[in-house]
Protein backbone atom coordinates (compact mmCIF):
# COMPACT_ATOMS: atom_id res chain seq x y z
CA UNK A 1 0.00 0.00 0.00
CA UNK A 2 1.17 3.51 -0.75
CA UNK A 3 0.90 6.19 1.93
CA UNK A 4 1.63 9.85 1.37
CA UNK A 5 2.38 11.94 4.44
CA UNK A 6 2.27 15.72 4.31
CA UNK A 7 5.09 16.13 6.80
CA UNK A 8 6.87 18.74 8.88
CA UNK A 9 10.08 17.24 10.31
CA UNK A 10 10.06 19.78 13.17
CA UNK A 11 6.70 18.49 14.44
CA UNK A 12 6.76 15.60 16.93
CA UNK A 13 3.30 14.35 15.89
CA UNK A 14 4.42 14.32 12.27
CA UNK A 15 7.66 12.49 13.14
CA UNK A 16 5.76 9.95 15.26
CA UNK A 17 3.23 9.32 12.51
CA UNK A 18 6.03 8.85 10.00
CA UNK A 19 7.67 6.35 12.38
CA UNK A 20 4.43 4.33 12.50
CA UNK A 21 4.35 4.27 8.70
CA UNK A 22 8.01 3.21 8.45
CA UNK A 23 7.47 0.37 10.97
CA UNK A 24 5.09 -1.34 8.56
CA UNK A 25 6.52 -3.61 5.89
CA UNK A 26 3.38 -3.33 3.77
CA UNK A 27 3.51 0.46 3.38
CA UNK A 28 5.43 2.34 0.69
CA UNK A 29 5.81 5.84 2.14
CA UNK A 30 6.01 9.04 0.15
CA UNK A 31 7.08 11.98 2.29
CA UNK A 32 6.15 15.48 1.18
CA UNK A 33 7.57 18.29 3.27
CA UNK A 34 4.63 20.60 2.71
CA UNK A 35 6.42 23.74 3.88
CA UNK A 36 8.91 23.25 1.02
CA UNK A 37 6.41 21.78 -1.48
CA UNK A 38 2.99 23.11 -0.51
CA UNK A 39 -0.15 21.47 -1.84
CA UNK A 40 -2.38 23.40 -4.19
CA UNK A 41 -5.75 24.72 -3.12
CA UNK A 42 -7.39 21.93 -5.14
CA UNK A 43 -5.26 19.26 -3.46
CA UNK A 44 -6.06 20.63 -0.02
CA UNK A 45 -9.77 20.65 -0.83
CA UNK A 46 -9.53 17.02 -1.97
CA UNK A 47 -7.58 15.97 1.15
CA UNK A 48 -10.09 17.55 3.54
CA UNK A 49 -13.05 16.19 1.58
CA UNK A 50 -11.55 12.69 1.67
CA UNK A 51 -10.82 13.08 5.39
CA UNK A 52 -14.42 14.12 6.03
CA UNK A 53 -13.42 17.39 7.67
CA UNK A 54 -13.79 21.04 6.76
CA UNK A 55 -10.78 23.14 5.81
CA UNK A 56 -11.27 25.09 9.06
CA UNK A 57 -10.86 21.80 10.97
CA UNK A 58 -7.53 21.34 9.21
CA UNK A 59 -6.34 24.83 10.11
CA UNK A 60 -3.30 25.16 12.34
CA UNK A 61 -4.02 27.69 15.07
CA UNK A 62 -0.98 27.22 17.30
CA UNK A 63 1.99 29.33 16.24
CA UNK A 64 0.09 31.08 13.45
CA UNK A 65 -1.94 34.24 12.99
CA UNK A 66 -5.01 32.27 11.86
CA UNK A 67 -7.22 33.57 14.69
CA UNK A 68 -6.18 37.16 14.14
CA UNK A 69 -7.02 36.79 10.46
CA UNK A 70 -10.47 35.43 11.30
CA UNK A 71 -9.76 32.15 9.51
CA UNK A 72 -11.47 29.79 12.00
CA UNK A 73 -14.81 31.42 11.09
CA UNK A 74 -14.08 32.03 7.40
CA UNK A 75 -15.64 30.16 4.48
CA UNK A 76 -13.87 27.17 2.94
CA UNK A 77 -12.51 29.08 -0.07
CA UNK A 78 -10.95 31.75 2.14
CA UNK A 79 -9.33 29.13 4.40
CA UNK A 80 -8.02 27.11 1.45
CA UNK A 81 -6.65 30.23 -0.25
CA UNK A 82 -4.84 31.20 2.96
CA UNK A 83 -3.39 27.70 3.41
CA UNK A 84 -2.22 27.49 -0.20
CA UNK A 85 -0.53 30.88 0.13
CA UNK A 86 0.91 30.21 3.59
CA UNK A 87 1.37 26.46 4.23
CA UNK A 88 2.31 26.98 7.89
CA UNK A 89 -1.47 27.31 8.36
CA UNK A 90 -1.91 23.60 7.49
CA UNK A 91 -2.30 21.38 10.54
CA UNK A 92 -0.14 18.28 10.33
CA UNK A 93 0.34 15.53 9.64
CA UNK A 94 -2.07 14.60 6.89
CA UNK A 95 -1.76 11.05 5.59
CA UNK A 96 -3.37 9.77 2.41
CA UNK A 97 -3.78 6.12 1.39
CA UNK A 98 -6.14 4.25 -0.90
CA UNK A 99 -8.39 3.82 2.15
CA UNK A 100 -8.75 7.54 2.82
CA UNK A 101 -7.14 10.55 4.44
CA UNK A 102 -6.61 11.34 8.11
CA UNK A 103 -5.35 14.31 10.03
CA UNK A 104 -3.29 12.25 12.44
CA UNK A 105 -3.99 13.98 15.71
CA UNK A 106 -3.68 11.80 17.67
CA UNK A 107 -1.06 9.92 15.68
CA UNK A 108 -2.86 6.61 16.13
CA UNK A 109 -5.53 7.81 13.69
CA UNK A 110 -3.19 6.73 10.90
CA UNK A 111 -4.09 3.12 11.71
CA UNK A 112 -7.64 3.79 10.46
CA UNK A 113 -6.39 4.03 6.87
CA UNK A 114 -3.72 1.32 6.86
Amino acid sequence: MKATIWHNPKCSKSRNTLAILHERDDVDVEVIEYLKNPPTKAKLAQLYFDAGISPAEGLRLSGTDAKERGLPDADDDTVLDAMAADPKLIERPLVETEKGVRLCRPVERVEEIL
